[in-house]
């Protein structure tokens, strides 16, 4: 295994297992605290935080798939170009589950008298936004290389 790729799959090991820490124990604290009174715009901000849970692990899974690629030396491959367009989508959809509870972001933000809750939603889906752009290139990228590949190797 490639030094530099270990270290990128432990990272995301790490932050799978921080999320998923999040999730078991903080998590319900929170979804107990806002859904006391029962308000549904709440309700359905907890809905959501559970909801994004599902696109976040799929893309942390491709991510893995990405870097084994990597270290199997066919990282110019169909597999890769696949990896990619699913974490984009799954990155496209972590956003837009967060742009839908934005609303919750600014209610949260102006029942607690801090503005830096709806801050803190924006630089979600920004960052969402920019990895699944970023996943989107490196996929046309990677398939016009692919291409380029195999049109080299049917021309020798």
């Amino acid at each position: 295994m490639k030094p530099e790729t270990l270290f990128l799959k432990i990272v995301v090991c790490l932050i799978g297992i921080t999320v998923l820490a999040m999730f078991i124990f903080v998590s319900p604290f929170i979804a107990y605290e806002l859904a006391k009174g029962l308000d549904w715009l709440l309700v359905l901000f907890v809905i959501d935080l559970y909801a994004s849970a599902i696109p976040f692990f799929v893309a942390l899974y491709h991510t893995l798939r990405l870097l084994s690629y990597i270290d199997k030396n066919i990282a110019f491959s169909e597999l890769s170009v696949r990896s990619l367009k699913y974490i984009k989508y799954c990155a496209f959809t972590f956003s837009m589950l967060y742009v839908s509870a934005l609303p919750m972001f600014y209610l949260w933000a102006k029942g607690a008298g801090a503005p830096g809750v709806m801050l803190f939603g924006l630089v979600i889906i920004l960052a969402s936004i920019v990895i699944a752009v970023f996943a989107s290139i490196l996929q046309k990228l990677l398939k016009n290389a692919i291409d380029i590949k195999s049109e080299n190797d049917l021309t020798v």
